[in-house]
């Protein structure tokens, strides 16, 4: 098996290098592989150690943060490494981490795991949730460095629990420490002979606590706004964004609407303008003084959405109707009631956010239109599900100061 899958990465390297001329996040992807080990080489300072945190996109990296900033408040001696799989993730955050060094992470060779390893010598690897690389983690092993998986969350038709999983069964016990997000995911280890577990809880709950403490003040928003009923729907797909234009076009002129898409292709967001009938705008082509004109505005820029939800209502996240779900704790915390598509089922949140009536899953558009016109015409309704949000995030703190306890004996 292990044989096959070396066969199967160096197949999938050739396709993704002839797929790169037709498709330009592959392109992005194939040019940042290319000068990988040189910009490493280039940038680790060998005078100094260097703990290394892999996550495969934006979400995981959300949920590696409270780590980096606690390591790089603990171990200022230390480089933080950040790796990310996926341009999306690497070409955000490759200017904007706390971490001192981001880059691509190599595709999974036995060569690359040695060419890697060989340059940033890590004295500790911190892989996030579902990142499981059995070449890397070979090799990580074979150096004697501590690897541990940080949020890590298993269900049982997974790979690793089959008959057939036995090579990335082989790796997961490669592992030195996991640390889980619920019971189910430490019985699972249990079941194949790994003990070296703690249940930690999901350290995106200390992220989102530490948005919801800082300053969140926005000029255009405060003045968007007026004191008036706002609902932002954020992370929104096509899939979301029909029912939800739906809504505006026959709702209420007195709810204000913020729109955060995914894909904020500029195309894209003109095109969701003209679907309006309610007077809308993009920020890009926002004027401050006359913002509270309008009564939808579009935000086509990355980084605003989080600082946006403590201006919120009411508020509705994307992705249930199409690949996946966002982030509902980013709202949450805030104490708002939240609506979402119908795809929401593996993610543990929003699963026990729906069944404490915090959030409202729906189907079609009449079920959209029924929740935001109660939300709207009652305050009081609103409020109790907002508090059964805020408080389910308060509950779950505290996943960092487990982890960094057992990070101490290794540093």
């Amino acid at each position: 098996m292990f044989f096959l899958y070396q066969i199967v990465i160096q197949i999938s390297t050739v396709f993704i290098r002839v797929a790169a001329f037709f498709n330009a996040k592959l392109r992005q992807f194939v040019k940042g592989q290319n000068r990988l080990f040189e910009a490493l080489e280039n940038s680790i300072d060998p005078a100094k150690p260097v703990i290394w945190m892999h996550a495969a996109s934006l979400g995981e990296y959300e949920q590696g943060l409270p780590l980096i900033t606690q390591l790089k408040s603990e171990f200022p001696g230390y480089q933080v490494l950040l790796t990310f799989f996926s341009p999306s993730g690497y070409e955000v955050k490759k200017l904007n981490s706390p971490a001192d060094l981001v880059s691509y992470f190599p595709l999974d060779t036995v060569a690359n795991s040695k060419r890697f390893l060989d340059i940033v010598n890590p004295r500790i690897a911190l892989f996030i949730k579902y990142e499981i690389w059995p070449n890397f983690y070979k090799e990580i092993e074979h150096r004697g460095i501590p690897l541990i998986l940080i949020s890590a969350r298993f269900k049982p038709n997974q790979i690793y629990f089959k008959w057939y999983g036995g090579m990335m069964k082989t790796a997961l016990k490669r592992v030195s420490h996991f640390f889980a997000q619920d019971e189910q995911s430490i019985s699972l280890l249990a079941n194949i002979g790994i003990d070296r577990t703690t249940l930690s809880g999901d350290t995106r709950f200390d992220r989102v606590s530490t948005i919801a403490q800082r300053d969140n003040a926005l000029l255009f928003m405060r003045r968007f706004k007026e004191e008036r009923f706002c609902f932002v729907a954020g992370s929104t797909w096509p899939q979301d964004e029909d029912p939800l234009v739906r809504y505006i076009n026959q709702g209420s002129d007195s709810i204000k609407f913020v729109m955060v898409p995914h894909d904020i292709d500029p195309d894209s967001c003109d095109d969701l303008v003209k679907r309006l009938h309610k007077k809308a705008i993009k920020f890009s082509n926002m004027v401050l003084e006359e913002i509270e004109d309008y009564q939808v505005l579009i935000i086509d820029k990355i980084g605003l959405l989080t600082k946006i939800y403590s201006y919120a209502d009411l508020a509705y996240v994307g992705g249930g109707f199409a690949t996946g779900l966002h982030n509902t704790l980013e709202p949450a915390v805030f104490g708002i009631p939240i609506i979402i598509g119908p795809n929401y089922r593996g993610f543990k949140e929003a699963e026990d956010m729906v069944a404490l009536s915090g959030i409202n899953p729906v189907k079609r558009y009449e079920d959209l239109k029924k929740w935001i016109d109660l939300y709207f015409s009652n305050a009081e309704f609103r409020q109790k599900a907002g508090f059964v949000n805020e408080s389910y995030v308060r509950k779950n703190q505290g996943a960092s100061v487990r982890i960094m306890e057992h990070l101490r004996t290794l540093l």
